[in-house]
């Protein structure tokens, strides 16, 4: 029933925001000169400096989860630990409602040493402090630009500061939360289950799932080791400011007269944006997403149509890369899929 629910919102959020997105006929007409007025002599430069800095993005992605790892135990060589990123991170654009999240802790699951339960709790860390993160870009970018504009000025949007201090709030609240999970687990687990009313309507599986919040919160332990959570975070923003410069150079490369902070905010947007149930590939929710972020500093008609031709050609680019090298890592000798069919690991095995 939860995955039947999950696959609905994500249909769902697909028919929506292709409706958002697609142009109407007089756009469409721009958007294919757009397209058509691309240079290839001097877009296939900037085409390699995207593809260079897409890999380096891709690697420090993979490279900075070992730090979140360590504190539950878990090491691992750069090749095992490329490849089984790569195959996570296919996974989350290939799967709706963000269901490839589970790839990674699946395929690193080891009986009598770490569970996948474990695994996913550094996952979430890494999710909640990324979308902190991009969430501080998208207020500070969304401020700036509410303090420099009269209220109810044509240069500021109704949606933007709600939506700045909304993601931001929720950020925060669940950074909070995994500080309160690993300080207090067992009544942490027990008050988060017992505001589902399970315990009364179905013990056992209130049971069960407490058990599964318990191995999740063990994840946590990274927020105690200083000096793994500091290498975490900076390489994570290293890792944002490559992939915003990333998508500069793509923007610059089709001709997006657009400033380096209106690609960063855009970044933000679609990265908080993603974070819900995601559709199938991403398709039509990125690119609505990237046209809203791009309309906080270009006119809606220049967004719809060099915006929306700058989204295909960062979508399109993007999901082939992810799709190709996460295909190819499935077939290493790194990726085994014995342990995602074997039973989880007892709670005792990973004490």
């Amino acid at each position: 029933m939860k995955l039947a629910i999950n696959v609905s919102l994500s249909l769902i959020v697909l028919g929506l925001c292709l409706w958002l997105v697609w142009p109407n006929a007089v756009q469409r007409g721009q958007l294919e000169n757009v397209i058509t007025s691309i240079e290839l002599a001097r877009f296939w430069p900037y085409l390699a400096g995207y593809i260079g800095l897409l890999a380096l993005t891709h690697f420090l992605r993979a490279w900075r989860w070992n730090n979140l790892l360590r504190p539950i135990g878990v090491s691992l060589p750069p090749g095992k630990l490329l490849a089984i990123s790569s195959v996570g991170f296919m996974a989350i654009l290939a799967l709706p409602a963000r269901l490839g999240e589970f790839v990674r802790p699946a395929l690193l699951r080891k009986r009598g040493h770490v569970s996948a339960s474990a695994v996913l709790g550094t996952v979430a860390v890494e999710r909640i402090v990324d979308g902190l993160i991009v969430s501080l870009l998208v207020f500070g970018c969304c401020l700036a630009i509410h303090l420099g504009h009269p209220p109810n000025s044509e240069g500021e949007k109704v949606w933007m500061m709600p939506m700045a201090y909304a993601s931001l709030g929720i950020f925060v609240a669940a950074m909070l939360f995994l500080a309160f999970a690993l300080r207090w687990p067992e009544m942490t687990t027990r008050t988060a289950v017992s505001l589902t009313l399970l315990p009364r309507l179905a013990p056992r599986l209130a049971a069960t799932i407490t058990e599964k919040l318990l191995h999740l919160i063990r994840g946590f332990l990274v927020l105690r080791d200083r000096k793994n959570l500091a290498i975490f975070v900076g390489w994570s923003l290293i890792y944002w400011a490559v992939n915003g410069a990333a998508s500069l150079v793509l923007a610059r490369g089709i001709g997006l007269d657009v400033s380096a902070v209106a690609i960063f905010a855009t970044m933000g947007v679609v990265a908080v944006g993603i974070s819900l149930p995601n559709s199938p590939g991403l398709v039509g929710q990125f690119h609505w997403l990237t046209v809203l972020g791009l309309s906080l500093y270009l006119t809606a008609d220049v967004a719809q149509t060099s915006g929306l031709a700058f989204a295909i050609l960062l979508h399109g680019i993007s999901t082939i890369w992810y799709l190709a090298v996460g295909g190819l890592a499935m077939f290493t000798s790194h990726v085994s899929f014995h342990e995602v069919i074997a039973p989880e690991p007892a709670l005792e095995e990973t004490a």
